[in-house]
């Protein structure tokens, strides 16, 4: 049964830009061998939120296709052994869901305790100033 999904597949920024490319117009060519795809972006070069294999950066692949479970494990396994992947996640999706558009922002957000800047809170009086 075919149902659909979105894969973000994140590349070694490092790696050429041919080899970047290669590896998703591989993915593209195993989705439309075996699917059926709907949309394919290149997000760019982006800030991750942590670090993995020493970078903090990774060139970000967006795809959005109609497949089957032997597709899925397909692309599992060959996203897991190629060289220059650094993380892919694929999610099922309804598919009354809007794509995905690429991320606003390079940065990933700033983590805060919600208390806001100390000049935007109020001032409380002072011992003896009544």
């Amino acid at each position: 049964m075919s149902r659909l999904y979105e894969l973000v597949l994140m590349l070694d920024p490092e790696a050429a830009d041919a080899d970047r490319d290669r590896m998703a117009d591989d993915v593209r060519k195993q989705i439309e061998a075996d699917g059926k795809l709907e949309k394919a972006d290149s997000w760019g070069l982006r800030k991750m939120a942590y670090e993995i294999r020493l970078r903090n950066e990774a060139d970000y692949r967006y795809f959005r296709f109609e497949g089957t479970n032997d597709l899925l494990e397909r692309l599992d396994h060959n996203l897991k052994i190629a060289e220059g992947t650094l993380r892919f996640r694929i999610f099922k999706v309804d598919p009354d869901t809007p794509s995905n558009p690429p991320p606003v922002s390079e940065r990933p957000a700033a983590v805060g305790d919600g208390r806001g800047d100390r000049d935007d809170r109020e001032r409380r009086p002072r011992r003896g100033d009544d």
